[in-house]
């Protein structure tokens, strides 16, 4: 059972968060319907990090997503590390990764994506390994092998927005016909956000977890903009109630 609060059993939303309070406020813009990114890249340790994650928890109800930051391979250990000691609602881990993490946390509840890349053509992704290049292999392919490690979503990134459309419908077509989840990540904002979740209700994808980052920061204060939020939280209620069950 995920610990993660989907509206209509469809969309959660994902967005970073200056502080607890920040994302106290974001957690109840969205109804709890939101998952809190909080970067490993941020800790020297895993134990450095307890205290601040133990604080954003408290603030959300425990709707805490540990983060690579900006999808860097060399941050698996770091989460893998955090999450066995916290176990977060949501883990971001590079595609190689997903079967180590899933017997740190050592529980099913905790949800785990794998990273994956647009891989320049439709049909297939790249897939971060950790050690050297991400190797390309076919969409279907990725995602059984997530599933296989014990993953709950592919994360798809970087998108760069709607710029890797083609190649997202495959990847949506795929997690559809496989009742696999997806998590679009990279270049998501207030202009695109409808036509990027739609496109995979559309497909048939039961579950969307679309990541909307520095687009809804102030640029002054650092904090996620709670009128940006509150904005996607309207189209999320609009496309959960037209695609829920």
């Amino acid at each position: 059972m995920s610990k993660i609060s989907f509206y209509q059993n469809r969309i959660c939303l994902n967005v970073l968060a200056k502080d607890p309070e920040n994302a106290r406020d974001i957690y109840e813009a969205t109804e709890g319907h939101v998952l809190i990114g909080v970067l490993s890249k941020q800790f020297a340790t895993a134990e450095e990090a307890l205290p601040v994650l133990d604080a954003y928890k408290q603030a959300t109800n425990d709707a805490v997503s540990i983060g690579l930051g900006a999808g860097d391979p060399n941050q698996w250990r770091a989460v893998v590390e955090i999450s066995e000691l916290t176990a977060p609602a949501h883990v971001n881990q590079i595609f190689s990764k997903v079967g180590v993490t899933r017997e740190a946390v050592g529980q099913n509840e905790s949800w785990i994506n794998g990273l994956v890349h647009p891989a320049g053509r439709v049909g297939y992704v790249k897939a971060a390994i950790g050690d050297g290049e991400p190797i390309e292999m076919g969409t279907a392919e990725a995602i059984d092998r997530i599933r296989a490690m014990g993953g709950n979503a592919v994360k798809y990134f970087p998108m760069n927005g709607l710029e890797t459309k083609e190649q997202y419908l495959d990847v949506v077509r795929c997690c559809a016909e496989t009742d696999f989840a997806i998590e679009p990540t990279g270049g998501l904002d207030l202009s695109n956000f409808r036509e990027i979740v739609e496109i995979a209700l559309q497909a048939g994808v039961k579950q969307v977890i679309p990541h909307v980052y520095s687009s809804i920061i102030d640029k002054e204060t650092g904090k996620t903009n709670i009128e940006d939020v509150k904005q996607l939280y309207e189209v999320m209620k609009e496309l959960g109630d037209s695609y829920g069950e």
